[in-house]
Order: C-alpha cells, then sequence, then structure tokens
C-alpha cells in the first residue's frame, strides 16, 4: 500500500522492502488485511468471468496470499508470483489454497502460453517503474512484463492490476508499455474524488475490448448513495469520460 510519506518503491528494491517484518503486518494488521481483500475482490469483480464457472487465474505480486484466499473463496484456482521470500514464506505459514512461484515478474512470467483465463494484482506494477540498479530500465522491464503476461493468458481473457501510480507520466509510461505489448482496455478509477479511497485498476483484454466496466463513486457508511461515477482513460488516448450510472 502507498504510504502518505515516502512510496515505499523509493526506498529500494520490493525484496528487501518486503522483509519478514514487513510481512507480518499483512498477517496480523487487520486493517490491511481488509484494504487487501477488498481490492482483489475489486479487482475479481472487474475481471467479469463467467459466473458460477471456477477459472485457473495468475495473482502477480501475490505476497502473503490474503488475494489469492478470497479467490479460493470464490471458487478459483490460482497460481501467485511474487519476489519476496519473506512475503511467500508468510502465505505458506498461512496454508494458502493457491500454488506459489519466487519470481521477478519484470524479468517475465515462466508460464506455457495460455495458461491462465485471467490475472489480478494488488499493489504492485508500479514497482517496475524504479530502477534500482544501473540495468534496471522500467520501460523494457514494463515491456517484458507485459509481453508475458499477454502470452500466459487464454485469448480474450482479461488481467486487472490494481496499482498506486505516482503521477499521470507514470501511468502513460505503464499503459503505453501495456499497449506494445498487445494488450487494449482502460483504466478504471475508483472514488476519483477522493484522496483516500481512490484506486486505479488497469483492465487489460488480450484480445478486442468490449467494454469497461463502471468505476464506484464515494457512498457514505450506510450506502445511502445510488449513483456511481464512470471513470475510465482508454490505453488508445488520454480522454477520461466521467457518467454517472445507476448501481
Amino acid at each position: 500500500m502507498a504510504s502518505r510519506g515516502q512510496r515505499p518503491e523509493h526506498s529500494g528494491p520490493p525484496e528487501l522492502f518486503y522483509d519478514k517484518k514487513e510481512a507480518r503486518k499483512y498477517v496480523r494488521n487487520s486493517r490491511m488485511i481488509d484494504v487487501q481483500t477488498k481490492m482483489a475482490g475489486r479487482a475479481l469483480e472487474l475481471l467479469c468471468l463467467p459466473e458460477g464457472q471456477p477459472c485457473y487465474l495468475l495473482d502477480i505480486g501475490c505476497g502473503s496470499g490474503l488475494s489469492g484466499d478470497y479467490l479460493s473463496d470464490e471458487g478459483h484456482y490460482w497460481v501467485g508470483i511474487d519476489i519476496s521470500p519473506a512475503m511467500l514464506d508468510a502465505a505458506l505459514d498461512r496454508d494458502t489454497e493457491g500454488d506459489l512461484l519466487l519470481g521477478d515478474m519484470g524479468q517475465g512470467i515462466p508460464f506455457k502460453p495460455g495458461s491462465f483465463d485471467g490475472c489480478i494484482s494488488i499493489s504492485a506494477v508500479q514497482w517496475l517503474c524504479s530502477a534500482n540498479k544501473k540495468s534496471d530500465i522500467p520501460a523494457k522491464r514494463l515491456y517484458c512484463f507485459f509481453s508475458a503476461l499477454y502470452s500466459v493468458l487464454v485469448h480474450g481473457a482479461r488481467a486487472v492490476l490494481q496499482l498506486y501510480p505516482e503521477n499521470s507520466e507514470q501511468l502513460e509510461l505503464i499503459t503505453t508499455q501495456a499497449t506494445k505489448a498487445g494488450f487494449t482496455g482502460g483504466v478504471v478509477v475508483d472514488y476519483p474524488n477522493s484522496a483516500r479511497a481512490k484506486k486505479f485498476y488497469l483492465c487489460l483484454f488480450s484480445g478486442p475490448s468490449t467494454f469497461i466496466p463502471m468505476a464506484q463513486n464515494e457512498a457514505n457508511e450506510e450506502e445511502e448513495a445510488r449513483e456511481s461515477t464512470f471513470t475510465v482513460e482508454s490505453l488508445s488516448g488520454s480522454s477520461v469520460a466521467e457518467t454517472p450510472r445507476r448501481k
């Protein structure tokens, strides 16, 4: 999760930032668990999978397995990949049901083409925009990631990647590399007018896009609001549409 101070990805490589101490937070901090689980639920919703049909999904940056647990609870099978041994150890200690793989998404995804029915990722993709050594070129690492992701998805499948872009330039860098890799789609921004609740979801299609799901807007705790705001930035352009929709 992005902090109010220094962004985690500015503090060094993710495999060092997500050490045993940080991994414990994802196991013991009830608020962090709740936030991660809700974002996983939203990502799964945006995948628009066939109702009642178990799917084989990929979780990029799976961490301690919180998002994977949600996928399991919804009846899906999954494989998680993460660069942090400490986070994967935490997932193993929790007896999470998915298969786990240690790997750097910026170096590709080591699975056969067409292996997965969909992909989710929570708070991971922005890490590829940081260069922790001279050989790290963000654009190349992003393209390598998106090219591999496009390959391992079944044709026509979707990927929903929740991320915390630092600014519009970084978001453009990410979407540009996704487009070069063959994806279509756009960015869904939930709660666009809330500094605290605002969330970005990059919705990618490995084939012709049909529609981009509507975003969520602010509602009070009793959820009395009946309008939601649709905020989308297409990968093919910079235009943003904001249209009130009925829930």
